[in-house]
């Protein structure tokens, strides 16, 4: 599925790029897997509910998180966080 990412998560990206190189390369590693097979199960693709339920999730690892949009066959991602950050 091909995908955009927001400004501000480009941004997040470039801080992430600084802090931790490692992370970094999961992400671009996940969003690569996305592209190329967006129902991957290592994605740990998943629908939202409640105040969020019309975002999508995808897993970086196992607490970092990144949300998208699903707009004409096309998913904008638009934060990054853990668990905690990015569904309150």
């Amino acid at each position: 599925m091909d995908f955009r990412i927001s400004s501000d998560l480009e941004k997040e990206l470039k801080r992430i790029k600084t802090r931790d190189f490692h992370l970094l390369q999961q992400i671009q590693k996940q969003l690569l897997l996305f592209k190329q097979d967006h129902t991957h199960p290592s994605l740990r693709i998943h629908k939202l509910s409640g105040n969020l339920k019309n975002l999508w999730s995808i897993s970086i690892d196992r607490n970092i998180r990144m949300l998208f949009i699903i707009d004409d066959e096309e998913a904008l991602f638009f934060d990054i966080g853990t668990h905690n950050q990015v569904y309150r």
